[in-house]
């Protein structure tokens, strides 16, 4: 793999380098030598070429803030009057999840994040949920590169089944740590045709007939970054996943200067993320949760578990450094938490030396009182670790009394019953368990009402679509922007296969395309169809009939006996109950038979024959599977 070096590269914002320079010795000469917990494949993964402009500036630093002083000097050209410019979200737009959009321009296409979303209980059996990004195969051809904002899951994760559907190679344009992430993903699945380039905030690339600039955003991971976009027809600017935290942990603040600059050249649209505009304050700062942690942890006699999302790296440095601060080591659990740990601590993002962590199976030798435990399960996910734990399925950690759990995130709207069950069941061995409710042991990576305000007034945009949100959040964000000054025939509230279209004549909508939902069910991608998830939930609900019966068409009469299996139906074991379905069967055969038709008259009629007895007598719909077998 080659990660070549680009020429005149800016350098990283001061303050994120000055807090890897400030980690331990012992901690960074340790992530060096542990071993990968993913295969390399035959990945590209370069710098992006330099634009002319930035060319001749090479070696210029970068302004305050992180961005670069050469992209200050570009302003807005004049816009092509034939020029237009699509802009279609393929997802993100019904939930929190599965984002994804497309920008398409004199024959270029862009997109711009490629996530996934976690099913509900409303999926039973589905692994993940993906957009369709049918018209992205369609216009394949016209792909010039695809742009990830951050590393979470809900930005990142269709990216595997996306690049193994396009069957070609496609450039992929994030930060160092982002792309880490996405390298582990691709190792799993096995993705090969991807080209990795390695992006910085303050940097501008050209792709096809777009100018790109990428400035920092604050957000509970690092790396994270907005997206400006400079088209013939007019410029987009994309905010990413952002707060205003005015002490971030890394030093990172979201790039007023940017924001300031682009607003001056002039934004035509702008995208900007919805998930806390609901919400009328400000986001408090991920430093508070670090306090409340090192509180928690110092009062705690036993041992302390912790389960977070594992690709919320900052709130894993929160848990190290107050594990560390209170004399304990730190266990890493949960396949996912390990993987996301080495990737970070091996690109300098996780800082915690190998002397300060244990392996699981190290736990019997060491007093309770000395030790952290960082778990997946934050979601109430059946599989996680922090779930086995409390069920006893754990290989190497069980719950004791008077031991302490923090849950460390916010359920997911439809999780909250699962994380209700795991905390329920950590309660009743004796464990004293946190959450939010109880303690300031999450704050939201998104911005509040008020930063959004600050945001909009900032950039001045003559249009406006809310993005990265529930339709209430969506319309929230809306009236926000109306409140800022944008005007409410210039505030666009989309669908997913919406389009809207920007020329030099403003912004329209404009013809929409294919949209929906992909169901990854096992190997299964894209077979599954709502009404298989029907199916299952029914007999999950309500149980089943099965009933199968021969027939001689010929002789017009039912062969031998009707057979009936009942199952998850009240009484369906009853002898008397089967007794009388079978009569009722074989009699409602026998009147279909007498009146004539084929197979699919009397599957009907057993159908409705066995479902009106089961609600006769035990008031339930089972699902009912009849067989007819012609003899």
């Amino acid at each position: 793999m080659t990660n070549e070096k680009k020429e005149g590269a800016e350098k990283a914002p001061q303050k994120e380098s000055q807090r890897q320079d400030g980690a331990s010795q012992g901690g960074r000469e340790g992530a060096k030598r542990r071993t990968r917990s993913f295969r390399h494949e035959n990945l590209k993964r370069e710098r992006p070429q330099l634009s002319r402009d930035q060319a001749s500036a090479k070696g210029k630093q970068p302004a305050k803030g992180g961005a670069s002083k050469d992209a200050r000097r570009i302003t807005g050209k004049g816009k092509d009057p034939r020029a237009k410019l699509r802009i279609i979200p393929l997802g993100g737009l019904d939930a929190i999840g599965k984002n994804m959009t497309a920008l398409e321009c004199k024959g270029d296409m862009i997109l711009d994040d490629a996530g996934l979303m976690f099913p509900d209980d409303d999926h039973p059996g589905i692994d993940l949920i993906l957009p369709d990004y049918t018209h992205v195969l369609e216009n394949a051809d016209k792909l010039r590169g695809i742009i990830i904002t951050h590393g979470h899951e809900d930005h990142t994760g269709s990216l595997p089944y996306l690049l193994k559907d396009l069957d070609r190679t496609v450039p992929i344009y994030a930060t160092k740590l982002t792309l880490g992430l996405i390298e582990g993903k691709f190792a799993e699945h096995k993705v090969k045709n991807a080209k990795l380039i390695e992006i910085k905030p303050g940097d501008q690339i050209k792709l096809g007939c777009f100018t790109v600039d990428f400035f920092a955003v604050n957000h509970s991971i690092p790396g994270a970054v907005g997206v400006f976009f400079q088209s013939p027809a007019g410029n987009v600017l994309h905010m990413g996943d952002f707060k205003l935290d005015q002490t971030p942990i890394d030093g990172v603040h979201t790039d007023f200067a940017a924001l300031a600059r682009f607003g001056e050249m002039g934004v035509d649209l702008m995208m900007s993320d919805s998930t806390n505009a609901t919400n009328p304050n400000f986001t408090p700062s991920e430093a508070e949760v670090g306090k409340t942690l090192r509180t928690i942890i110092s009062q705690a006699k036993g041992r302390v578990i912790i389960a977070s999302f594992a690709s919320h790296i900052h709130r894993m440095q929160q848990i190290c450094d107050a594990a560390l601060a209170n004399g304990r080591k730190v266990v890493v659990t949960g396949r996912s938490m390990i993987q996301n740990t080495d990737i970070a601590r091996r690109l300098g993002y996780l800082n915690i030396a190998d002397s300060d962590l244990i392996d699981a199976y190290e736990l019997k030798g060491i007093p309770p009182e000395k030790v952290v435990i960082m778990c997946t399960g934050s979601q109430g996910e059946p599989l996680s670790a922090l779930a086995r734990i409390a069920n006893g399925e754990h290989k190497t950690i069980d719950i004791e009394q008077g031991d302490t759990v923090i849950i460390s995130a916010t359920p997911v709207p439809g999780n909250e019953k699962a994380v209700t069950r795991v905390i329920n069941s950590l309660a009743k061995i004796g464990a004293d368990v946190y959450d939010k409710s109880r303690a300031r042991v999450h704050v939201s990576g998104h911005a509040g009402a008020e930063e959004l305000k600050i945001v909009l007034s900032m950039v001045k945009p003559k249009a406006f679509m809310p993005v990265h949100g529930e339709a209430t959040h969506l319309r929230a964000h809306a009236q926000l922007a109306e409140a800022t000054g944008v005007p409410a025939e210039n505030i666009f509230v989309m669908d997913n296969g919406d389009a809207l279209e920007l020329s030099a004549k403003g912004v329209e909508r404009g013809e929409g395309v294919q949209s929906g939902i992909v169901f990854v069910d096992g190997l299964s991608v894209g077979d599954t169809s709502q009404d298989v998830l029907d199916d299952r939930s029914a007999l999950g609900e309500q149980g089943f009939a099965s009933v199968a019966a021969a027939v001689d068409f010929k002789r017009k009469e039912v062969v031998g006996e009707v057979q009936v299996i009942m199952r998850g139906i009240t009484g369906g074991d009853d002898y008397y109950l089967a007794e009388e379905a079978q009569n009722a069967l074989k009699g409602a055969l026998r009147r279909q038979l007498s009146k004539g038709g084929g197979a699919k008259e009397l599957r009907k009629v057993a159908r409705d024959a066995i479902l009106s007895l089961l609600w006769e007598r035990t008031k339930q719909r089972p699902m009912a599977i009849v067989n007819i077998l012609e003899v």
